[in-house]
């Protein structure tokens, strides 16, 4: 390894990003003491399915796949396992979980864990992940981040009750889909249309048609909150209407994990800036949703699952090669299953206009589309549109 011997490297966090960190530095060639700490009690997951398969039945086919790089494995396209599971790792590392990071010390190189251990490292990998915002301390309030929570939720479902989704987000949108899919009578409460923010007018238009034709009630507002009432949680709107319901579900956005590393003087604005290998320095890598890393709007948290595996890798092999390694070059990758549509897209988000059509059409139908920039490349996307995704990547590439 680049930068002295290297014996030790620890790995904070098991989701997709420090699982991927470990596969990758393995195949550099690091041969050493590698140990994967893990605030879960459960083995690494495929977070994506929580809001798809497993949220309904836990036997669809959301999440499955080569599960540590792969593109299928931010799809679910593979077989023979519970839709979030992922492949035994191979990485050989020492696992601790459902422990906790509560510090660490850069001068001793030390990363002390809620149990009392004290871990030394000669490299060290941040992948501490996010959790999910809140509107209230209520318990009555229930959100959808980890393995746990999507289990009670799917529990709850099945009484069939009714629910007020709060957030017309990706993941709020997909909530709603699996609770209407489990016959539940569903309102969802968003700022403005619901994913506009997110996928641009034109692509939100064709998602929330399809998820009103299926019995949805969207209520936009300019801010929730959930309070209790009598005895009762409920919704209160900013124009002072109330929604009730026998289910609260909150999808409103991620607080980076970053709390742990108070002192170190290694975050900045809610996360951990990274330079385009992500390296904090050079015995640190910070990857997945907690790292701000260089993109062509600056320095920005992407908190998707291909984002998550890409950076891991490009972090993993400069620990490893120094400068030597090659930065990140970031293609976002986005996929969304709900109310009956499936969308991939690749490019940056939200769009603007309508897309030119390389396939099909407008209506909802199958379509491959393209949103051109000035030098042809752009953004494309695939609505229920089966298309290997190197092949829609080379669509956003500028012409020669």
């Amino acid at each position: 390894m680049s930068g002295g011997t290297v014996d030790r490297v620890v790995v904070v966090g098991n989701g997709i990003a420090g699982l991927t960190a470990a596969d990758t530095l393995r195949e550099e060639g690091f041969d050493g003491e590698l140990t994967i700490v893990g605030d879960e009690p459960h083995p690494a997951y495929s977070r994506p399915a929580l809001s798809k398969a497993l949220l309904l039945d836990g036997d669809g086919d959301g999440g499955k796949g080569s599960g540590k790089g792969g593109e299928g494995a931010r799809e679910g396209e593979g077989a023979g396992t519970a839709a979030h599971e992922l492949p035994p790792a191979g990485h050989g590392a020492t696992e601790l979980l459902g422990v906790r990071a509560t510090g660490l010390s850069l001068d001793r190189r030390l990363v002390t864990l809620d149990d009392g251990t004290a871990l030394p490292y000669d490299r060290l990998v941040l992948a501490t992940g996010s959790r999910a915002r809140r509107l209230s301390d209520l318990p009555e309030e229930l959100t959808l981040r980890g393995l746990d929570d999507a289990l009670a939720l799917r529990s709850r479902l099945a009484a069939r009750p009714s629910v007020v989704v709060v957030g017309g987000g990706p993941l709020g949108m997909e909530i709603a889909s699996g609770c209407l899919a489990a016959g539940c009578r569903v309102t969802l409460v968003s700022q403005g249309m619901p994913l506009t923010a997110q996928l641009g007018p034109y692509l939100a238009g064709v998602f929330v048609e399809a998820a009103l034709d299926q019995g949805l009630t969207v209520v936009e507002t300019g801010s929730a909150r959930i309070e209790r009432r009598g005895g009762s949680a409920r919704v209160v709107l900013d124009d002072g209407a109330v929604l009730d319901a026998e289910l609260f579900v909150t999808a409103v956005g991620d607080i980076a994990n970053t709390e742990w590393l108070a002192g170190t003087g290694l975050t900045a604005k809610g996360a951990v800036p990274v330079d385009s290998r992500g390296l904090v320095r050079p015995d640190v890598a910070a990857v997945g949703d907690l790292a701000a890393f260089p993109t062509p709007y600056g320095l920005r948290r992407v908190p998707f699952w291909s984002s998550a595996i890409e950076q891991a890798k490009a972090a993993a092999r400069a620990l490893v090669r120094g400068d030597d390694a090659p930065p990140l070059r970031f293609q976002p990758y986005f996929w969304t299953e709900q109310f009956g549509l499936s969308l991939k897209a690749v490019g940056y988000l939200p769009l603007e206009g309508e897309p030119d059509h390389v396939d099909g059409g407008p209506g909802g139908g199958p379509a491959l589309m393209h949103w051109p920039d000035g030098d042809g490349g752009g953004v494309a996307a695939a609505l229920n549109y089966r298309i290997p995704i190197p092949r829609l990547r080379r669509m956003t590439r500028p012409a020669p």
